[in-house]
């Protein structure tokens, strides 16, 4: 991928990724991590340098990972757990949940609250999306097709790397700002969805259907940085410099982090 040869800068802020987990990896078919290399692809060409957090419950050392980092970024993965946001789930809408992990949950869960509580930059992609909104009390959409009405079809798993709906964005979003656009088109590839808002939370883009496709905090001085998106900008970059973008002023907002710091 041409868009992705930048060098690393010799003074990179470090970017801490959020993998997913799979419970039989390469190596002796243990639990292990697991990350597409287009996260971390994006980061290194938008001068950051990635660092993958181990997949841990353990407080401490997720905060002490988060305090020497500069930013942190929320990738994808698996379904969220519905007992985290759903006091009960009909089984007709249980059926359409993936798996999921609960030790991911937890930790990713702790991982937000230490971002936050440390105010560092946070960008959220698909399930990182989510799961910050679950974190800050809102809910999901269990099953797009089974509970919107007139809903797209997010999951275009065989052109995950092609856009294939648009996104309005609200004018006066980080996000407009930064894309310069008021209509993106994305890739899709998701089955669920944020449901109730959290509150500290606000849309600042949706699809047709009415699918939150991205949000930010309402009181932006919260944070130095944060912004989730549904879509995948990772695994858009050729020949759109739109996306890499949204990867640039996040490493940015990292690095001028790093610079308060010293």
């Amino acid at each position: 991928m041409n868009t992705i040869s930048k060098p690393l800068l010799t003074a990179a802020p470090l970017i801490l990724v959020a993998p997913s987990t799979e419970r039989e990896g390469a190596e002796f078919a243990d639990w292990s991590v697991s990350l597409s290399n287009r996260y971390t692809d994006a980061l290194i060409a938008a001068g950051g340098l990635p660092q993958i957090l181990p997949a841990t419950t353990r407080r401490e050392v997720i905060a002490e990972a988060v305090r020497r980092c500069d930013g942190v970024l929320l990738t994808g993965g698996d379904d969220i757990d519905p007992k985290l946001y759903a006091r009960k789930v009909p089984k007709r809408l249980a059926k359409t949940t993936g798996k999921h992990d609960a030790k991911r949950d937890a930790w990713e869960a702790v991982l937000i609250a230490e971002v936050l509580r440390q105010r560092k930059p946070m960008f959220g992609i698909c399930r990182g999306h989510q799961m910050l909104n679950v974190a800050l009390g809102g809910t999901l959409v269990v099953d797009i097709p089974s509970q919107v009405a007139n809903a797209l079809n997010h999951n275009q798993m065989a052109k995950k790397t092609e856009p294939v709906h648009d996104a309005r964005v609200a004018p006066d979003s980080l996000l407009a700002r930064i894309t310069g656009a008021r209509t993106l088109r994305v890739n899709s590839t998701h089955h669920q969805a944020i449901g109730r808002l959290a509150r500290p939370l606000r849309a600042v883009a949706r699809s047709g259907d009415g699918v939150i496709e991205a949000a930010e905090l309402k009181e932006p001085g919260r944070s130095p940085f944060l912004l989730t998106v549904q879509f995948h900008p990772e695994r858009m970059l050729d020949g759109n410099g739109t996306f890499l973008r949204l990867f640039r002023e996040f490493v940015g907002a990292c690095a001028r982090r790093e610079e308060n710091d010293l």
